[in-house]
């Protein structure tokens, strides 16, 4: 049944792809494959609950939403007692050579890819029929979401004795509990929830920072995924912190200034087979070792990581400067006094990629360190994090981002493809992208303080639907979060600024009433995602994939093939 809460335009136009894909970088990557199944909704005592929401207006203009009520149930309180190839025209993202279950593959690929295999999935043209497939309102006094939701697989659901992709994904939240005006929570936690049902895995019981930005990944080679976040109550002595995929804790840094509001984002800065840490102004080992940090301990919120000068160790783009893996700067290009957001790709087709700074305005850092736009725009774009997709199949990326009272999609030289309003003037909502139906068209996302939307090429809303944020570098991620060959739709919410006393629950996931939307990727391990940083399984890659060569996107998500092969629409 569709949730009365959705607001859905009649129809959703489906569009043929026009323009070749340029340009193809390889990531072969297999899933287990198996029939689709259907949804099961859980209600009760579960965690995870299907149903309508709280009548909330739309601050943009769209319409308004429906009356309804949520159901909160949670599950029982307590925590559970329980080689990469270095050419990047066909990276491996292969795991050791562990057999698979037989008829089904639950590992990633260990061989060499070729070129992403174009994708043959498409949906019928009208298949948005968006729905609720459950929510979690929270469990105890955590009850609210800030960050960005992030999907791997940390539990063995099927019994098998491996933690593998033929188990159901994982959602992990860091929730904290409602406040009065002008109160800071001390406490929050991090939760795991199962992907197919919202129901509570675990709790974790060590105190995270509420408003911390935590990363999922295999950072210790042991084939399983941990959790790094900022934990502790003093914004000025957090922990970073590595916990294990059961919760327990694997290492807790030295106490620093700079964790809070932070993101975390894992890469194997000097191509050692070792998974560094970057978060703020710092750069950690894997065992959790302060390595370096940056003289700007107030600017880096949201970093990006990227080979930019070709030599395959990374560089950190931390605002408007950028380090070599070892703190050497590579250009120094600051944003004294604003919050900028780095994001890299190639956004002018000549095969190298550029650093695109969202802050007041937009900037474009050539790979050379050479600034050649600087801070245009400044009243479109006001430190909202960018997403880079194709969004209309005509071979080049469009970004998208926004600031305040408008969100807007850019063409790659930065005239303005379309621009709506929105409410945003507490912080930095943040969008991302999907093709959901594989027909070259891909849908851009945006969450701001009052309304999740959906907008089709043009920037009409397909879907809009509550929820409510103070909004802190967070955004909706697509993910395949409960294995059933068809993506879905994750969005946070808290009470914002308007203090909604039964506003939306913590976390909701979409799905089409259907399953037609076509097959995603069933991990979304960080702020700064972009498809390559990650296998599907969590582990790091020693080299990655030059994003840039291929998808060329940056925080949306990626088709796969029912052989489980990241690819692109069929031209």
């Amino acid at each position: 049944m569709t949730s009365p809460w959705l607001m859905l335009r009649p129809e959703f136009r489906s569009f043929a792809l026009r323009t070749p894909w340029l340009v193809m970088a390889g990531l072969a990557l297999v899933g287990c494959q198996s029939e689709t199944q259907g949804i099961a909704f859980t209600g009760g005592e579960s965690a995870g609950t299907e149903g309508p929401l709280p009548t909330s207006s739309s601050s943009s203009g769209f319409g308004t939403t429906e009356p309804g009520t949520t159901s909160s149930g949670s599950s029982s309180g307590a925590t559970e007692a329980d080689d990469s190839s270095e050419d990047t025209s066909g990276i491996t993202f292969g795991t050791p050579d562990i057999p698979d279950p037989p008829g089904q593959v639950c590992t990633v690929d260990p061989e060499d890819g070729n070129a992403p295999a174009p994708c043959t999935d498409e949906a019928p043209p009208d298949s948005f029929e968006p729905e609720v497939q459950w929510s979690w309102s929270g469990q105890d006094q955590f009850v609210e979401v800030m960050a960005t939701p992030l999907v791997a697989n940390l539990t063995d659901d099927n019994d098998d004795g491996e933690i593998d992709l033929c188990d159901t994904p994982d959602v992990v939240v860091v929730a904290f509990p409602s406040t009065l005006p002008d109160l800071v929570p001390v406490e929050a936690r991090l939760f795991v929830l199962d992907g197919e049902t919202g129901d509570v895995h675990f709790m974790i019981e060590e105190n995270v920072y509420w408003v911390s930005h935590p990363a999922l990944g295999d950072i210790d080679g042991d084939g399983l995924v941990e959790i790094i976040a900022a934990a502790g109550e003093d914004p000025t002595a957090l922990r970073l912190t590595a916990f294990n995929h059961d919760g327990s804790i694997l290492w807790q840094g030295e106490e620093l200034d700079g964790l809070h509001s932070r993101t975390v984002a894992l890469a194997d800065l000097d191509n050692d087979d070792d998974v560094e840490i970057v978060t703020g102004p710092y750069v950690f080992d894997h065992e959790g070792t302060l390595l370096w940090q940056s003289d700007h301990l107030g600017q880096a919120l949201t970093n990006a990581v990227a080979d930019l000068d070709g030599d395959d160790d990374m560089e950190i783009m931390m605002d408007g400067i950028a380090y070599h893996h070892d703190g050497t700067v590579y250009y120094d290009h600051p944003r004294e006094g604003v919050l900028s957001h780095p994001v890299v790709f190639d956004i002018d087709g000549d095969m190298e990629p550029e650093v695109v700074i969202a802050g007041v305005g937009l900037s474009i850092v050539e790979h050379d360190g050479t600034l050649s736009v600087d801070a245009i725009l400044p009243e479109l774009v006001d430190r909202v994090p960018a997403a880079v997709h194709d969004v209309d199949s005509d071979g080049l990326p469009e970004i998208l981002t926004g600031g305040g009272d408008s969100y807007s999609t850019f063409e790659h030289d930065l005239s303005v493809k379309w621009t709506v309003p929105v409410a945003d003037t507490t912080g930095g909502g943040a969008g991302a992208a999907f093709d959901f139906l594989g027909d070259g068209q891909a849908e851009a996302m945006y969450a701001d303080e009052s309304s999740l939307f959906v907008f089709d090429t043009v920037g009409e809303p397909l879907l809009t639907t509550p929820r409510t944020s103070w909004t802190q570098w967070e955004y909706p991620v697509v993910v395949d979060v409960d294995n059933d060959g068809s993506a879905e739709i994750i969005v946070v919410s808290n009470r914002g600024p308007n203090y909604v006393e039964d506003g939306p629950p913590a976390v909701q996931v979409i799905r089409d009433a259907d399953d037609r939307w076509i097959p995603a990727r069933r991990i979304w391990n960080q702020n700064a995602y972009h498809v390559t940083n990650v296998r599907e399984d969590g582990t790091i890659p020693r080299v990655e994939p030059k994003h840039w060569l291929g998808l060329n996107t940056y925080r949306t998500q990626a088709q796969i093939s029912d052989a489980g092969q990241v690819c692109r629409p069929a031209g």
